[in-house]
């Protein structure tokens, strides 16, 4: 993905990732990326959970605005548990997950 988004940047367009392995983030030099701290294929949490996907969405175009160099990997504090508590609650309450 790294070597996506500098080819995109070098156009002009600024990108950021959304990763759950900052490492490999790291080591391809993405230009800028929010590391979500959940399992591989859950980057926007669980399905339906509306809320959280909208504050994955807003803390990348965030960075967008505040990163200052490149290469800049910011995490985004909310545990796997906590997503998981919050999905149980949302299939309690009738929502469909």
């Amino acid at each position: 993905m790294g070597l996506i988004q500098r080819a995109i940047e070098e156009r002009g367009i600024p990108t950021v990732s959304i990763t759950v392995a900052p490492d490999v983030s790291a080591a391809v030099k993405v230009p800028r990326a929010i590391f979500v701290p959940w399992p591989m294929g859950h980057h926007f949490g669980v399905p339906f959970h509306t809320q959280l996907q909208r504050k994955v969405i807003l803390a990348a175009l965030a960075l967008l605005h505040s990163a200052t160099e490149s290469g800049t990997i910011e995490k985004l504090a909310i545990p796997w548990l906590q997503v998981r508590r919050e999905a149980r609650l949302l299939s309690e309450q009738g929502q469909r997950l």
